[in-house]
């Protein structure tokens, strides 16, 4: 093309690249870069740029006050959406197109040809990107003939920025509308034999070496819009390893009137398969080349004339999960830390480097979440028995996945005769498999815990002391130090052994128990209301709190008016002081935060929002507190627990004496009982030392990002949540930040934010899932894992975020994961259903010692589940009952 062809409004493809998605919107520049790859065929075409839909907008009556009103929008509020997204269309398509703009389409038309048929399609700038595919979001139109209809085609592209579903989709997902713009691809039509859509990663596993390719007969519109079904050849390493033929009833033709129409599909090609094994191979192909070309797996549309292949579009596919990064050729089997931590939201760069130099593990990153290596251990006898009985006895789910790993051979070679030590996956071990060799047996001592408690509080004590005035470089220097003396109470053998004792308690009770009296998971009552759980304490000491509020009408009515305003921060705590009662309110509100305060959702991740910086968070379940108990609840639970406790353990010795050999049995079984009690409520007790570290070294890094804030070093006091802190060393250091890194990994975890981790994740990509081998459940009910006996039936809030749970007495908590943070709302629930868990998590731990009847690991339960149903929880045989 020639310079004369820099036209303002038109570009043609050899114009266009990757850097010009402001102008030419994600399709248009896809195209330019794909025109440019060698072997791939684009069909010509040139693009309408953003600048010609800008103009239009111009034109637009009261543009400012519509786009108001979008940005007023609530994703909830479908007639608003629908009316204001109507209203925005007519008045594009009122405007019309403009004389210059139209005047160079008709010069690009000139070029390309004016008679012949074109497909125009939108091209908005946030489509087809690496992060929000916005996929069907805007219109195209396909078989549009001469310039006149071109341009009224064009119109409708614009308007289409503004159809419903495309204002929901932004509404949802957070976009800004005045800051999308929308070019239009005109693209001469291709009119296939085939036509269809390649994936070059496995759509459903995930798996990066197999290439997916769908296929029908005609125009690929029926395909793409789902009216009919297409052939499906999955292809490996250049061959053919499956084929599906389908069905194709129908056939997407182009109409003599212009745009398209289905037609029947004619007998004898209905079932005829529409590629050949060297067609699908030779896609497969150019898929592996327009890989390349981008960097990472595409969605692509082609079309087949004869044995030439057009490429029509290629998108990148924004659902896969991302690999973590790998420097060698090896075969690795990943596993999900999030989930054995009760943790799978994505994580900011500062937490995730935190918490890689907390644990003593390698980990991998990858979609903004932690992954260890196991494939190592599982070539190994010792450490392949040591993962599939610490992971699978945990985590059913992770255990049938790791067989089916093992099963195949393809990742991980059977085991040599020769052995090495196991690496289990986790971090810190109070929250998770073991971590390092079993420790050796402790004494039952209940001093041991004391002191162990004592010398945590100590050392968080002189941390708060000494880092209040530390800044500046030696500051991070500090921190670093500073971590040494968390990992030496977090390994402190003692500690270990002290959980250990516990888990091995709790285990034989359980087994000899039910094998001498037919009890099942007997330990889940022995073990209520046991001394130093500090996340149980946690839950009973809000009740306390309700208690300072309850009497005092005026504050109740304060803090129903701060949370149905959404107030933030923690100044509301002061309006309390002129209220009657509100100073003994605030008072009890401020004894929580300073012992629990360093708690939050997601709380292993240091950039988290913690209670004490956001105690409003709390107002629900005070409230809550307030409406559903009387006075001294947190008390009477207490000792209900320790009366059932002491019942269960009367009931059994009596029980195991009367048994052959029953004095012996009973005697060893007291011993087990008083090791459990002794010991089970310590287990809580690192991660709090732990998080309670972790919020005081966010204080003093948020108060060194202020300082370099004011230095003008840093935009806003968070930038520094998404540095590493080697990086963040170096910003404090130097006093030079990279803005734009900052910038890009904001855009990466928002992105990050949108993707489900997967349990387990293979080199390949592939997510490899596990299933419940059982069965003894009742038809159609929801399995999981049993971790706290008993059955409940009840009302199911399906709760997504803490903060606006709305739970009555008796209802049963159906969330996707539960942590500390969470166990506020244990004293209201009746029951618990989570999708990730295992048996030593959280959630069963607490729900055990609240005598709450809970099934954790139940796949896709906040969606299975609607709020509001009627359920039962069968805690004991671990499966969930829809009943109405």
């Amino acid at each position: 093309m020639t310079g004369e062809w820099e036209l303002r409004y038109v570009r043609d493809f050899a114009h266009i690249d990757g850097t010009n998605i402001a102008a030419a919107g994600g399709k248009g520049a896809a195209l330019g870069e794909l025109s440019r790859i060698a072997g791939i065929r684009v069909p010509d075409g040139f693009c309408v740029t953003t600048d010609a839909f800008r103009r239009a907008l111009a034109g637009v009556p009261s543009v400012d006050a519509v786009f108001d009103r979008l940005a007023r929008l609530e994703p909830g509020d479908g007639a608003a959406i629908r009316a204001v997204s109507a209203d925005m269309r007519r008045r594009i398509d009122d405007v019309g197109i403009h004389e210059s703009v139209a005047a160079e389409i008709g010069e690009a038309l000139t070029r390309f040809g004016e008679d012949v048929p074109y497909a125009v399609r939108s091209s908005a700038t946030a489509e087809d990107l690496p992060t929000a595919s916005f996929a069907g979001q805007q219109d195209s139109y396909l078989n549009i003939t001469g310039p006149t209809a071109i341009l009224r085609h064009v119109r409708r592209c614009w308007a289409s920025l503004f159809t419903e579903r495309a204002v929901a989709y932004r509404v949802r997902n957070g976009f800004d509308h005045r800051r999308i713009g929308m070019a239009v691809v005109v693209q001469r039509m291709v009119f296939p034999d085939a036509a269809g859509t390649m994936f070059t990663a496995d759509p459903v596993t995930s798996n990066r070496t197999t290439v997916t390719v769908e296929a029908a007969w005609g125009l690929g519109e029926a395909l793409v819009s789902g009216r009919v079904s297409g052939d499906v050849y999955t292809v490996r390493d250049d061959r053919v390893v499956s084929t599906a033929i389908a069905a194709k009833t129908l056939v997407a033709q182009a109409s003599p009137e212009g745009g398209t129409r289905d037609a029947p599909t004619r007998a004898e090609r209905r079932a005829q398969p529409t590629l050949t094994e060297s067609q699908a191979v030779h896609l497969a192909r150019l898929g592996r080349s327009i890989e390349a070309h981008f960097g990472r797996p595409q969605d692509i549309e082609w079309c087949r004339v004869g044995d030439d292949v057009h490429i029509v579009q290629s998108r990148p596919i924004t659902t896969l999960f991302p690999v973590p990064a790998a420097d060698d050729q090896e075969k690795h089997v990943y596993v999900s830390v999030g989930h054995q931590q009760m943790m799978t939201d994505a994580m900011k760069p500062l937490g995730l480097s935190l918490w890689q130099m907390t644990t003593p593990r390698r980990m991998h990153e990858a979609g903004g979440r932690l992954f260890v290596d196991v494939a190592p251990a599982l070539a190994t006898p010792s450490g392949r028995a040591g993962l599939m009985e610490a992971l699978g006895g945990s985590d059913p789910l992770l255990g049938d996945a790791l067989r089916t790993v093992l099963d195949r051979g393809d990742l991980v070679p059977s085991p040599p005769e020769e052995d090495a030590p196991s690496a289990p996956a986790g971090g810190p071990p109070s929250h998770t498999a073991p971590a390092l060799d079993a420790p050796d047996p402790i004494a039952t001592d209940p001093g041991i815990v004391t002191e162990l408690i004592r010398s945590g509080e100590d050392s968080v004590a002189a941390l708060r002391r000494e880092i209040r005035n530390v800044s500046g470089p030696a500051l991070l220097d500090f921190i670093r130090t500073d971590l040494a003396e968390l990992k030496r109470l977090l390994f402190d053998p003692r500690s270990l052994q002290a959980i250990m004792a516990a888990m091995e308690a709790s285990r034989w009770l359980n087994e000899r128990l039910e094998a001498w009296l037919g009890e099942r998971n007997a330990a889940d009552v022995l073990t209520r209301s046991v001394d130093h759980n500090v996340t149980s304490e946690m839950g009973l000491a809000l009740l306390d709190v309700a208690d300072a509020v309850r009497p005092h009408t005026d504050v109740v009515a304060f803090l129903r008016r701060v949370m149905d305003e959404g107030r933030e921060g923690d100044g509301f705590l002061d309006e309390m002081a002129g209220l009657v009662g509100g100073p003994e309110a605030r008072e009890a509100i401020r004894g929580y935060l300073d012992t629990y305060g360093m708690r939050c959702v997601g709380e292993i991740d240091i950039t988290r929002t913690r209670w004490s910086e956001q105690p409003a968070a709390l107002v629900p379940a005070v409230l809550g507190n307030v409406g559903n108990f009387a006075p001294g609840e947190g008390g009477r639970r207490f000792e209900r627990g320790l009366q059932e406790a002491r019942r269960k353990e009367e009931d059994v010795l009596e029980r195991v004496r009367a048994l052959p050999d029953g004095g012996v049995r009973a005697e060893e079984t007291k011993r087990m009982i008083d090791r459990v009690r002794t010991f089970a409520g310590y287990r809580e007790y690192p991660k709090y030392g732990m998080v309670s570290r972790y919020f005081l070294y966010k204080q003093a890094l948020l108060r060194e990002a202020d300082r370099l804030v004011r230095s003008g070093v840093l935009r806003e006091r968070e930038d520094i949540f998404f540095l590493r802190f080697r990086e963040l060393e170096d910003v404090v250091r130097t006093g030079a930040v990279d803005a734009g890194l900052v910038r890009e990994r904001r855009e990466a975890f928002r992105s990050y934010e949108a993707l489900t981790p997967p349990r387990l994740l293979t080199s390949d990509g592939e997510v490899v899932t596990g299933r419940y081998g059982r069965q003894d459940a009742p038809s159609g009910a929801l399995v999981g894992l049993p971790v706290s006996a008993g059955a409940v039936e009840g009302r199911a809030r399906v709760v997504t975020e803490m903060a606006r749970a709305d739970l009555a007495p008796g209802d049963i908590l159906v969330t996707a994961y539960t942590d500390p943070s969470w166990t506020p709302l244990f004293v209201t629930a009746a029951g618990l259903v989570t999708e990730v868990g295992g048996l030593m998590t959280h959630g069963a731990v607490v729900a055990r010692e609240y005598g709450l009847p809970a099934v954790v690991g139940v796949e896709q339960a906040t969606r299975r589940i609607r709020d509001g149903q009627r359920i039962r929880v069968h805690g004991t045989d671990g499966y969930v009952q829809i009943l109405a």
